[in-house]
């Protein structure tokens, strides 16, 4: 079985030279924004230009439903046979907002508390983006679980950059 990946833009190419990811996300600011890395397909890679901000603030460019949907309907195109891998500038905030998404929609309605503590359990750092998780709580009809879920795992360790995590398309004990 495969796995998401999450990590920061400093890891992507360790992570793409050794997970050999078929598929990648990159959440960045436009003014971060990366192209698409060699030995990747660019139509396999998923460019979101938004700002790490959990509300809309003038002058900044953030999160909306569209770019919600773009990721759903650009992850359900994944066959999983290979790692599926997100980053963001530091691996703690839209990655992670991102993977949960995916990981709820791909696990569906009811593993929202149980994938945000795995998600907790792999990496101590994990701060999703409130503002993805709500969108995406709201286009998978989640009625707020996801946002319950995410609130009750709390903010995270503090860090300056994450690690690269591995999050399973299964729920399961952390290794």
């Amino acid at each position: 079985m495969s796995v998401l990946v999450v990590a920061p833009l400093s890891a992507v190419p360790d992570c793409i030279r050794r997970y050999g990811p078929s598929h990648l996300v990159t959440l960045l600011s436009p003014e971060y924004m990366i192209d698409t890395p060699d030995g990747l397909d660019p139509k396999r890679h998923l460019r979101l230009a938004i700002d790490d901000i959990a509300e809309p603030w003038a002058g900044r460019l953030h999160a909306t439903e569209a770019h919600v949907l773009d990721l759903l309907a650009f992850t359900r195109e994944w066959d999983s046979r290979a790692p599926l891998l997100f980053h963001c500038y530091a691996g703690v905030s839209r990655s992670m907002a991102a993977a949960f998404a995916v990981l709820c929609d791909r696990l569906g309605p009811g593993s929202e508390a149980a994938i945000a503590r795995q998600m907790r359990e792999r990496a101590p750092h994990a701060d999703p983006n409130r503002l993805i998780v709500r969108i995406a709580d709201s286009l998978l009809d989640r009625s707020g679980d996801m946002v319950r879920a995410v609130d009750s795992i709390g903010r995270g360790t503090l860090v300056v950059e994450g690690k690269p995590v591995h999050l399973p398309l299964s729920l399961e004990v952390a290794s």
